[in-house]
């Protein structure tokens, strides 16, 4: 029984994007390890700015000075 869980930071992930992460990961846990798409757990759990940090900072504080992980 696979379980994956997902963290991200808690800025505004729509419904429908968090059900594309969960169709998407049990599909590749379906294809790569050839596991029963019924037996797939994916959880995604959301964590605010203020308890996640990157080199040294609070994302919180990185996003007050215009740093996100969005693609360029």
């Amino acid at each position: 029984m696979p379980y994956v869980k997902i963290e991200v930071t808690r800025e505004g992930v729509s419904r429908e994007k968090k059900q594309a992460l969960i169709k998407g990961v049990t599909e590749l846990i379906t294809n790569v390890l050839n596991k029963d798409p019924h037996l797939t757990h994916v959880v995604i759990q959301e964590i605010d700015l203020d308890d996640w940090g990157y080199a040294g900072e609070q994302v919180s504080v990185l996003r007050e000075n215009g740093i996100t992980a969005d693609k360029k």
